[in-house]
């Protein structure tokens, strides 16, 4: 369940748990992201299984490495980082979308001139 208040929302998942996600999502090793930070693997490691916690310098820079707010790493707070996959498939999908109401249009255009053609038509012969 998730807690939502004016100032902070729950996502369910622990700071460890944040800094996994963010990190499979900057598509990082866990040495490479250790690396980066200034830390051992052996840290980063702890840190995201909740055996320890970074200190607030490291938060920092870790928000800062993997492409995420501070607050959100800290607390769930804000936008969560996205598989730049899923942005990909959105704008894709977004201007597929764009595209068939174009056709629509089109087609109902086109719908319309039929329409008065058969009107024309049928008035011609029943005269």
């Amino acid at each position: 369940m998730h807690d939502m208040t004016a100032d902070t929302y729950d996502d369910g998942d622990t700071l460890g748990g944040r800094i996994t996600r963010a990190r499979d999502l900057a598509s990082l090793t866990l040495e490479e992201a250790a690396s980066r930070i200034g830390v051992t693997d052996e840290t980063l490691s702890e840190w995201e299984s909740g055996r320890s916690e970074p200190r607030a310098n490291k938060i920092m820079t870790l928000a800062g490495v993997l492409g995420v707010s501070p607050a959100w790493l800290i607390s769930g707070a804000g936008e969560a980082p996205q598989s730049p996959g899923i942005s990909v498939a959105v704008d894709e999908m977004s201007g597929e979308i764009n595209r068939l109401r174009e056709l629509a249009a089109q087609i109902s255009t086109c719908i319309e001139t039929l329409e008065s053609r058969l009107v024309t038509l049928t008035r011609a012969a029943n005269d």
